[in-house]
């Protein structure tokens, strides 16, 4: 593990593993607080600083894709833009898209309509929705002109990375929440790799939002393992982890 220097840290300048044979290599990135929250107010943007946000951004450049869940679809947004001339440079010299894939995974089909995921036409995106919603939802998601692709309700965290994959040849996906979407690739061991931005913020209340969350209570035989591979703190007092999820545990 290394340890750089707190003004070194600059995440274009990671790199990754190839991505497995039958889906695309994945990585979840999230914010969370002292106390182990993930929302405030009914968003993360609060959480973390300037310095949280570019590197967010920093860290889509290596990605393909950026995935979301519907309720971050309705709390913040999908857009996976990078909002910064000089990152989409950095991946145009490299052969790819100035800007990623945008992707969201609904089994309701409640995508507001404002969203700029659906008023900006600077880049591509696509919706998964599950077999599970009514004909009228998928028709009305078809009229918005973003494409729409039905995936199975059992599976369809798996199936949307398979089409990813193979339909629209993203070797690396990243996802940005929520807690559900997470928990379900990792409980599915679709993970490869978890970021983690630690806040120094302390948000109370009584109700809980974790980062990852799947049904049921915690059990010790449920767990799984991550491997630390950097912790970079900064002067803004957060800390930046980047773990590799271990295959097979839990």
């Amino acid at each position: 593990m290394t340890q750089p220097q707190r003004d070194e840290i600059d995440y274009t300048l990671l790199s990754f593993t190839d991505p497995p044979t039958d889906r695309p290599f994945v990585a979840i990135n999230m914010v969370m607080s002292a106390d182990g929250r993930t929302v405030v107010d009914g968003t993360e943007r609060e959480l973390g600083s300037e310095l949280d946000q570019r590197l967010m951004r920093e860290l889509r450049v290596h990605f393909d894709a950026v995935l979301n869940g519907g309720a971050t679809f309705r709390a913040s947004g999908t857009s996976a833009r990078l909002n910064n001339p000089t990152l989409e440079q950095w991946r145009v010299e490299r052969g790819m898209t100035p800007s990623p894939i945008a992707a969201v995974l609904t089994r309701s089909g409640d995508l507001p309509p404002e969203r700029r995921f659906f008023t900006d036409d600077s880049f591509y995106a696509v919706i998964y929705l599950s077999s599970s919603a009514p004909v009228q939802v998928r028709e009305e998601l078809d009229s918005r002109g973003r494409p729409v692709v039905v995936v199975p309700e059992r599976d369809a965290a798996a199936a949307a990375l398979t089409h990813l994959r193979k339909g629209l040849v993203a070797r690396r996906v990243l996802v940005e929440g929520g807690a559900t979407l997470n928990g379900e690739l990792i409980r599915r061991d679709l993970v490869d790799e978890f970021f983690l931005t630690l806040a120094p913020r302390i948000t109370g209340g009584a109700t809980a939002h974790p980062a990852v969350q799947w049904p049921g209570d915690p059990t010790v035989s449920g767990m799984r393992q991550l491997s630390l591979v950097h912790a970079m703190p900064a002067p803004t007092g957060e800390l930046f982890l980047r773990y590799r999820v271990e295959r097979g545990s839990g």
